[in-house]
């Protein structure tokens, strides 16, 4: 500063000024505000709702009853079901098997709520390029009106999908997804649907709020080595939840809990921590790295409780 600008002077308390306001804009809002300069500065929105739910996938080899109980000694208000559980009789059972009738997952619904669980998502269980996939989405969308389940999940195959099939096919599902009260949720898995930057071209070419972006940035890391950081930028307006896993390439090659591995949550989450939205954040990965993932489901359970005191940390950090 020169000698003639004392710390009084109109042009400092402007730039004090200034800097603050700038200085709590969130990401998205800095973005905006770069791309198009001599804008005027946006209005910051209202906190994310961010709903922190442990997935029952984490307990597949105990039953799906213990995994209920155990989310929620976990701490858990929220539960996301997965796929299959190995239940006391050694067979392996559907959460919810694709053609069940809507009132089964009525059922499970109303198990969870009185055990203090409302679940948020539920696993569609079908690549979208599949033979029967229109078929087994709009019974998914159906089963989880029933249940009151916001988010159906899916994603395509590893080894590429048909981009202008999904496109098709979602133009189809979108307005069933609405009128059933729920969202079809598109998360990355390998191939050409790989990064939140390829869901959300899908996305924003279907054009139909019943289908938008579910972030998985575990998956953006381990199939194709890109970084989620970056690659959330690209997306973040069209995301409405998470698959919360996290990555290491080091010891090991190999997904794990959040905040156990390379991934900056701070980061990853800053981008939308501002939306004004509900937005489920489902713990799929829990277990840590290297070392051997519990037999005991009471070990699981630990495990649950860390990776959800982190996520509150890290959210209690970006909304102060």
């Amino acid at each position: 500063m020169s000698t003639c600008e004392s710390t009084n002077s109109p042009r400092i308390h402007r730039r004090v000024i200034l800097k603050a306001g700038l200085a709590s804009l969130p990401a998205m809002a800095w973005h905006s505000l770069s791309a198009r300069p001599g804008t005027a500065l946006p209005e910051k929105k209202k906190p994310t709702q961010f709903q922190i739910a442990c997935m029952t996938l984490p307990y597949a080899q105990f039953p799906l009853e213990r995994a209920l109980t155990g989310i929620k000694s976990a701490g858990y208000s929220y539960v996301a079901w997965g796929t299959t559980h190995r239940e006391r009789d050694g067979k392996e059972v559907p959460v919810v098997a694709p053609d069940a009738p809507p009132a089964r997952a009525k059922d499970l619904a109303a198990r969870c709520r009185d055990l203090g669980l409302a679940p948020l998502m539920m696993f569609s269980g079908v690549y979208p390029e599949a033979k029967d996939a229109v078929e087994i989405l709009t019974s998914r969308l159906r089963q989880a009106a029933a249940a009151g389940v916001p988010h159906v999940l899916t994603f395509g195959h590893t080894g590429g999908s048909d981009r202008r099939l999904w496109i098709e096919r979602f133009k189809q599902l979108g307005p069933i997804a609405r009128d059933q009260g729920v969202m079809i949720v598109i998360k990355q898995h390998g191939g050409n649907t790989g990064t939140g930057a390829a869901c959300a071209e899908i996305v924003r070419e279907v054009a139909d709020e019943g289908v938008r972006v579910n972030y998985d940035a575990g998956n953006v890391m381990d199939y194709l080595d890109v970084d989620p950081i970056a690659d959330i930028q690209k997306c973040a307006e069209e995301i409405r939840s998470f698959c919360i896993k996290d990555h290491r390439n080091f010891p090991a090659d190999e997904d794990c809990g959040p905040g156990l591995g390379e991934i900056d949550h701070y980061k990853l989450l800053h981008t939308v921590a501002f939306t004004g939205l509900k937005m489920p954040l489902c713990c799929e990965n829990i277990f840590a790295p290297v070392i051997p993932r519990p037999t005991d489901p009471a070990g699981v359970d630990a495990l649950a409780r860390r990776a959800r005191e982190f996520l509150e940390i890290v959210i209690a950090g970006l909304q102060a």
